[in-house]
């Protein structure tokens, strides 16, 4: 019984589907503005953008980060809104695109 337990624990670790999908671009990209208000408010918006481009490949990292953080950060990030900041890191496109909505591109 006790080798059936370490089995099962072994196959959901590795074999659990991820947790963020999206429903649309659309909709995702519609708490942009909040976080770019947010941003731009406090002043950051040039080093999130700087930032986020600096790092490339390292928001990967972060986003993994964040997956490790989700029980401590979730309630700071009610809702939706941790999923779609891992997805925004996970997607070198998405990142991107963010990084030119920051910088005054709103057509992305």
């Amino acid at each position: 019984m006790r080798e059936r337990w370490y089995f099962q624990a072994f196959h959901n670790l590795c074999y659990t589907q991820p947790k963020m999908q999206t429903d649309s671009v659309t909709e995702v990209h519609a708490s942009w503005s909040k976080w770019a208000n947010f941003l731009r408010i406090h002043q950051l918006d040039g080093l999130v953008a700087w930032a986020m481009e600096a790092a490339g490949p390292m928001t990967l990292i972060g986003a993994q980060v964040l997956y490790l953080g989700d029980p401590l950060i979730r309630p700071v990030l009610p809702g939706r809104q941790l999923d779609e900041l891992v997805n925004l890191l996970e997607e070198t496109s998405e990142t991107q695109a963010f990084v030119a909505y920051l910088r005054g591109d709103h057509s992305s």
